[in-house]
């Protein structure tokens, strides 16, 4: 598997600028409303430190690549079309966008913090990011509700009279979300509402709805233009609003990080994505000497431009995934090949999953694992971590 990061957000906030500068790709960028129509997919990275120095190596990446002793892992980034209020009712791209928003495993809401941009992606002043925080999680709510209803009313259908679990009705209805009967289950004990949905009232429903939205949709706000004076104030006030405690904030500049990646890659500076400094190289002019070093002071400010943070964020802490890297317990393979891949597993993952992870056959033939680390074997049923190094001992 590969996980796939949903990129979301009203038009014109910067969300295919911050698509270009996590993939280096070539998306339109534009002010206006559905730059992005359909969903464009990228390779983006994520960091994990490198486990070959441990290992008295240097690693050979075959996937993605390792820039002083960070390993830069590829994860799937999908810029979603422009959504605008009332997708849940097909408006603009709607049902599309829905549509495309769920084959993603978690969310990264751009939202223009300096609030220089409407509810449709206007240009305008005074706007509270607030808002559109509020209207991407009622879109995604009322969206749940509507497919939530349904699995209802076929259980009243279906089991009128009857004793029945409600949990397997719904889980079935909505297993487009990769939920089951357990987990709907757990949700439906957290809010006490009972098992008899008709007892539920339009707030149970609705309650519901967002419990199970947030278990399978987790999301990280990216509070893109924090670059600006506006933005920082807005963010200030939006952090502290107890109304928000629930959602993390990842405060970034987009255009910051494009811009830095191509001066990279034009040799005017050293930077490592995701690094809280860089230093400016060569001559450079009057401007571009005041734009990096505007720059650099956001970047020490926050220690990074945001974007990589955010996607970690969204990984490693909302997925709670783990990066786990194949090893040999033997040393260096004959080819000169080291450490080659790095892989992002669900939490929880044991050595057997890894095994089928890898491939089938290495699942089906699987004898043990290795902890090249300790040079320990650990069984089928082992609970990997983040960072493990384990060779897979397989009769295939």
């Amino acid at each position: 598997m590969s996980y796939r990061i949903g990129l979301v957000g009203k038009p014109s906030v910067g969300k295919s600028t911050f698509f270009n500068a996590a993939t280096m790709n070539d998306v339109p960028e534009g002010a206006y409303p559905f730059t992005t129509i359909d969903p464009s997919v990228g390779e983006a990275y994520v960091r994990v430190e490198c486990a070959a120095p441990e290992f008295d190596h240097a690693c050979t990446p075959e996937t993605g690549f390792c820039r002083d002793e960070v390993r830069f892992v590829p994860t799937k980034l999908v810029d979603v079309a422009g959504l605008i209020p009332g997708a849940h009712e097909g408006n603009g791209l709607g049902n599309q966008f829905l549509t495309d928003l769920n084959e993603t495993d978690v969310l990264v809401h751009v939202v223009d913090f300096s609030g220089t941009t409407d509810a449709e992606g206007e240009p305008t002043e005074g706007h509270d990011p607030r808002d559109d925080i509020d209207f991407l999680e009622t879109e995604l709510d009322m969206w749940y509700l509507e497919i939530l209803e349904k699995g209802i009313e076929k259980f009243s259908n279906r089991y009128a009279g009857k004793e029945a679990a409600i949990e397997v009705e719904l889980a079935e209805q909505m297993s487009a979300f990769r939920t089951n009967k357990d987990e709907i289950k757990r949700l439906i004990l957290r809010l006490d509402i009972g098992f008899d949905p008709i007892e539920w009232d339009p707030d149970d429903r609705e309650a519901l709805a967002r419990e199970i939205r947030t278990e399978t949709k987790p999301m990280v706000i990216a509070a893109n233009k924090m670059d600006t004076p506006k933005a920082r104030e807005n963010y200030e006030a939006i952090t502290s609003d107890p109304d928000y405690e629930h959602l993390t904030i990842v405060p970034a500049s987009a255009h910051a990080e494009k811009a830095l990646k191509r001066a990279d890659e034009q040799g005017a500076v050293d930077y490592r994505p995701g690094d809280g400094d860089f230093e400016i190289q060569g001559e450079l002019s009057a401007d571009q000497e005041a734009g990096l070093s505007q720059i650099q002071e956001f970047v020490h400010e926050f220690e990074g431009t945001g974007v990589q943070r955010a996607l970690e964020t969204a990984l490693f802490e909302e997925l709670d995934a783990i990066a786990v890297f194949p090893g040999s317990a033997n040393g260096e393979p004959e080819d000169g090949t080291f450490m080659r891949d790095c892989f992002v597993l669900p939490e929880g993952s044991t050595t057997e999953d890894f095994a089928y992870f890898l491939h089938s056959d290495i699942g089906e033939g699987l004898l043990h694992g290795i902890d090249c680390r300790s040079n320990r074997q650990v069984g089928s049923s082992h609970e990997l971590e983040h960072r493990d190094v384990i060779e897979i001992v397989s009769t295939n």
